[in-house]
């Protein structure tokens, strides 16, 4: 499983709009608008690495209205 956390700015009161597209596309597990530096922060999941990077680069970077996107894929963790 490869699984990524996508950290996105909006243009101004895009913020819904964006949410509504981001949970549309297949692997986006969760998505919240937030306050702070980003305006959304989005969790993608996927069986490959290649599959992760196509939905990223195809899907979510693509939805208009957002300015740009900061990737952080996850290397290690513990789920509760």
């Amino acid at each position: 499983m490869s699984e990524a956390v996508v950290l996105i700015n909006t243009e101004i009161g895009a913020e819904e709009e964006v949410l509504d597209q981001l949970l549309q596309i297949k692997g986006v597990r969760e998505a919240y608008i937030v306050y702070g530096v980003y305006d959304i922060i989005a969790f993608v999941s996927a069986n490959t690495p290649d599959e992760l990077r196509e939905i990223i680069v195809k899907y979510v970077r693509r939805i208009p209205r957002i300015k740009s996107t900061t990737t952080m894929t996850i290397v290690e963790g513990v789920k509760k």
